[in-house]
């Protein structure tokens, strides 16, 4: 894994030192994927293990943020490749200390947001609960803007309606789709929960993005790595603050117990929920270094209808015309941003062609206005 300097969309560098451009898609391209993976499958198994008789909230929280253990494997190797271009004197950790408050902060915000989370697809259908946290790519986009000057277009304001919208579409029909055995307070519960859920983790992504611009040293892949380890440790210890006034350490053997797919397989759905949930996040901070926040918050919402399909034929779950209506919402408004995103890139493209030219054949550009280099001498001399 090559550094490199932090490649945004509103950069001053978009070049990366040491890192060519090959690098800088496959980075782009795999941390879109382990971000696609972890969205689409982890609320899969947060449900797996509820719906079989697993009931402590903390410890569903905890277990988001608490395969951070595993980002040791990539940092590992990181170091030995970092290692054989610096010698025995390359440090393991390369992150400023300067930056494990700002991780410590946003991993503390980021573990309250996983109790939210937790609370809510504890109590809502795979697919409810996918549909609501759409919004957060309406408050993704809003908090870009105020912290790190995503600029906007029509388009792109069309798309957070539409996604407000089907959130919306969903808090009017709440009582179409309740679980089995679950009371319409706890559905409407679940609902907000989830719902501020979205609103926490579309202010904790912009933060990130805007920690990586101001951060006094160059950010590299091995950087956000580190940071994402301290984040998740951060969270962590938040949660297990929760797990032990509640007494969740205590109650895990008797619930493995009683676990209706048995013990061994109820130890092995926590340990695969733990590794899937660390894979959306790093993916999501990935995709942050590689572009920006809002392609994060982009790729969140577009993932909706896979994770759709998978909740309604593992789940047996309805497919309720208020969910199909807000589905559809939710599709057009991440439509709506790809269209408007793939428009910029172009006249981006276009823009950094023409400056190319410009720079490079002055001469000719000169000849085609018919200047040459004897213009400007004074036409008296003999």
């Amino acid at each position: 894994m090559e550094d490199g300097t932090h490649i945004g969309n509103q950069s001053k560098e978009p070049e990366a030192k040491g890192m060519s451009k090959n690098m800088k898609k496959f980075l782009l391209v795999f941390n879109c994927l382990i971000l696609s993976i972890g969205n689409c499958i982890a609320p899969l198994t947060n449900r797996l293990y509820s719906v079989k008789g697993g009931k402590r909230v903390w410890l569903m929280c905890a277990l988001e943020t608490a395969g951070f253990p595993f980002l040791l494997i990539p940092i590992i190797i990181s170091y030995f490749h970092r290692r054989r271009k610096g010698g025995p004197k390359t440090k393991f950790f390369t992150m400023s200390p300067v930056l494990i408050l700002p991780c410590i902060v946003i991993g503390i915000l980021t573990g309250a947001d996983d109790y939210m989370d937790s609370a809510g697809v504890s109590r809502l259908p795979v697919s409810t609960y996918s549909l609501v946290l759409a919004s957060q790519l309406g408050f993704t986009a809003f908090f870009a803007w105020i912290l790190v000057k995503q600029k906007f277009t029509f388009l792109h304001f069309n798309a957070i309606l539409l996604l407000t919208a089907g959130a919306v579409v969903l808090a009017f029909h709440s009582g179409s789709d309740l679980p089995a055995k679950e009371s319409k307070a706890d559905y409407i519960l679940g609902f907000l929960m989830t719902l501020g859920a979205a609103t926490l983790y579309g202010f904790v992504l912009p933060v990130i993005e805007l920690v990586y611009k101001k951060a006094k040293q160059t950010i590299t892949y091995s950087v956000v790595m580190e940071m994402q380890f301290y984040m998740a440790l951060a969270a962590t210890a938040f949660c297990m603050v929760g797990m032990k006034i509640n007494h969740d350490f205590q109650a895990i053997p008797r619930e493995a117990e009683k676990y209706e797919l048995g013990k061994a397989m109820y130890y092995l759905v926590l340990i695969g929920d733990a590794f899937l949930w660390q894979l959306f996040f790093l993916g999501a901070v990935g995709v942050i270094f590689c572009h920006s926040s809002l392609l994060s918050g982009i790729l969140i919402s577009a993932l909706l209808p896979l994770s759709e399909v998978l909740a309604v034929f593992i789940f047996n779950e309805k497919f309720t015309p208020e969910k199909g209506m807000s589905l559809f919402l939710a599709c057009w408004g991440s439509l709506s941003y790809f269209y408007q995103e793939i428009q910029l890139n172009k006249k981006k493209t276009l823009a950094a062609e023409n400056e190319c030219k410009s720079i490079e054949m002055p001469g000719e550009i000169k000849k085609e206005n018919g200047i040459t280099e004897d213009d400007g001498q004074s036409s008296d001399i003999p």
